[in-house]
Order: structure tokens, then sequence, then C-alpha cells
């Protein structure tokens, strides 16, 4: 019985790595959109957000098939807990890569991003995050974990950069840009609140790990 639970656990793992990969792909793929302004690479970019949102359907069937059928320890419980919040925040990164992808879609102009390095940046760094919390997941990595939780400054440092120099921009006489820097502000907004997404995965990675949770933990502290 050991066993087969045990088999059913790495599948999750599969499950919910295969999950963030298509998250990074999204990321990436919205990214290349941006840089070069296009509208056709974007809405492969929504379209693909289905696959997202089919893998968190198939993932939360799975965590309840093993919490129903079986009888997990409470470090078991802790790692499936802690999976069905984790694909909460990954379907939430799909939606976010959408809703740039849809900026993208609705601009009328190209090259939105040639002049903003930053975006590109800050874009890896929310990729980077996401992967590595998932594979802290798998593999149980602690440090893996906080690691990806510090990162989250460095992200909202690049929002903070990029939005002081758009608006040093529209302060600059370049005020019939404004609708574009509207909308670069908006894109790296949306990469925050991914960065934010992968800080949360990160924090059930640590959950599952120690029993703790951030929140909790700060609650009892209070």
């Amino acid at each position: 019985m050991r066993n087969r639970f045990d088999q059913q656990l790495h599948h999750l793992d599969e499950q919910l790595t295969h999950m963030g990969e298509l998250c990074e792909i999204a990321i990436s793929k919205v990214t290349q959109a941006l840089k070069e302004g296009s509208a056709e690479q974007a809405r492969i970019v929504v379209a693909e957000d289905e696959e997202i949102d089919q893998m968190e359907k198939e993932i939360e069937r799975l965590c309840l098939k093993l919490l129903l059928q079986q009888q997990p320890v409470a470090r078991d419980l802790r790692r499936i807990s802690a999976a069905l919040k984790m694909i909460t925040d990954m379907e939430r990164i799909g939606d976010q890569t959408s809703d740039i992808a849809e900026i993208i879609i609705s601009a009328k102009y190209e090259n939105v991003a040639q002049d903003i390095d930053l975006i590109g940046a800050m874009a890896t760094g929310v990729s980077t995050m996401v992967r590595d919390s998932v594979v802290a997941y798998v593999e149980k990595d602690l440090e893996l974990a906080r690691k990806v939780m510090a990162s989250d400054d460095k992200i909202d440092a690049y929002f903070d950069e990029i939005r002081d120099k758009m608006i040093a921009y529209i302060k600059a006489e370049h005020g019939e840009q404004g609708n574009r820097i509207f909308d670069l502000i908006m894109v790296t907004k949306y990469l925050e609140r991914i960065g934010d997404h992968a800080t949360n995965i990160a924090e059930w990675v640590e959950f599952s790990i120690t029993g703790v949770h951030k929140d909790s933990a700060a609650l009892h502290e209070s």
C-alpha cells in the first residue's frame, strides 16, 4: 500500500514539475513577444494558458484522490496540502502572462521594450524563481526555497526602477508616449505579481518541509 502511495506522490512531483515548466515557457514566450511587438506570438501565449488551467484541474484531482483514498501521515499531508496551494499560484502565473500578452495584442506599436532592457532581466528573474520554487518542492530543498523568497526583493527593485524611468521619460516632455508608458508599467506590475506568486510557492515548500508557514509564524509572533 505504501509503495503505491509513494508512486502516486512521485507522479504528483512530475505533474507539478510539468506545470512549472509550462509557466516558464509562457513567461519566456510573452517576453519575446513583448520585445518583438509580436501580436501573433502573444496570441499563442493566450491560447496555451488553457493547458496550464487544465494542469491545475488534473493535479487538484490527484491531490484529492491521495487525501481520500490514503491515510497520509503528517509529512505527506503537508506535501499534498502544499501542492494544492502551489497550483493555485501557478494558475495565476499563467493568467498574468496572458494579461501581458493581451497588452501586446492591443498595442499599436512595435518593439515596445527596445529601450527597457530591465524588463527582460526582470522576466528572467521571475522565471528562475518559478523554476526554483518547484525544484525546491520536488527535492525538499529548504535552502533553495528560502533563496526564492529572498529573490523577491530584487524583483520589487526592478519594478521600482522601471517605473521611475518611465515617469522620468514622461516628464522629459514625452507625453505623447503616455499610453505606451502605461502599458510598460502594467507589464512590469504583472511580472512583479508573478514574482509574488513564486514567493508564495516557496513559502508553501517551506511549510511542506518544516510544518510552519511564514504567515502563521508571523501571526504567532505578533
